[in-house]
């Protein structure tokens, strides 16, 4: 299949903003989350993690879905969502019911986003079994499909259909689970890389007769660390049909400047 139903898409550009839940207590996230809504951006996400990914390894750090209820009720406007959900850490249809209460809470902004889990720590920490990358994958795909019966069993039910974003490039197993459920498929990779899977991504969606035109595609955006943004790479990544930018920031600080930058530069591919 061509990549041209990816880069001829009619989406909006949107801005995601990934509020690393690490190096700060919780008021300065909550200050944080009512700065991103307020400048502007269309997604907030955490993390689903036990222990910071960065600086220091022991340092101040909060679960992610507690927060999500919590930001979901704060906000008005500003769809969320985990950034990714770890599928080993609960039960599926656990996943569900918590994911749809959030849903409630916020007027229907959840997005549902998952993934296999990788960091070992957080297994080991918290007694899961750790398995192989294989075995987690294998269970992702198991429990997509009970999250979605679940959805649609619980009462109430979710306010929505609540789109699934999963995150990950693995080229035979993942891809083929995102062409499978995934609303939004996010990528970690850069240009030239991204190219090459949206071709895999687009054969694995011919073989489950899915229209890969269905799946949103999601990047990471990095940041230099001095606000400044690689407007030629994210000008070829929206050529291929990216439409989701995710800027990370983290604690103690959350520099909202490099927010500000990539907000600018979605005001002037959409003019």
């Amino acid at each position: 299949m061509s990549l041209d139903p990816f880069a001829s898409t009619t989406r909006p550009v949107r801005i995601g903003v990934q509020i690393a839940p690490q190096h700060s207590l919780y008021p300065k996230m909550r200050d944080t989350v009512a700065a991103v809504e307020d400048l502007g951006a269309d997604v907030l996400f955490n993390w689903d993690h036990f222990y910071p990914l960065y600086g220091d390894r022991d340092g101040l750090h909060f679960e992610a879905w507690s927060l999500l209820a919590a930001w979901a009720e704060q906000t008005s406007r500003i769809e969320l969502g985990p950034l990714v959900n770890c599928n080993s850490y609960r039960n599926p249809n656990l996943q569900a019911d918590i994911a749809r209460t959030i849903d409630h809470i916020s007027d229907g902004r959840l997005i549902f986003g998952t993934g296999s889990g990788w960091a070992q720590r957080d297994y080991d920490e918290y007694g899961y079994e750790f398995g192989t990358a294989g075995s987690r994958l294998d269970a992702l795909a198991r429990d997509l499909p009970v999250i979605r019966g679940r959805w649609e069993r619980l009462n109430p039910r979710p306010l929505r259909r609540i789109p699934i974003l999963i995150g990950g490039g693995g080229e035979k197993k993942t891809l083929r689970i995102v062409a499978e459920h995934a609303d939004i498929w996010h990528s970690f990779s850069n240009t030239e890389v991204l190219e090459r899977k949206l071709g895999i991504l687009a054969e694995h969606a011919d073989a489950v007769g899915r229209d890969v035109r269905e799946i949103e595609l999601s990047t990471g955006v990095p940041s230099d660390g001095r606000h400044g943004l690689d407007t030629a790479a994210l000008d070829a990544q929206l050529a291929l049909g990216v439409r989701l930018f995710t800027i990370g920031i983290s604690g103690p600080d959350y520099d909202l400047a490099p927010v500000r930058s990539l907000l600018a530069w979605r005001e002037d591919v959409s003019s």
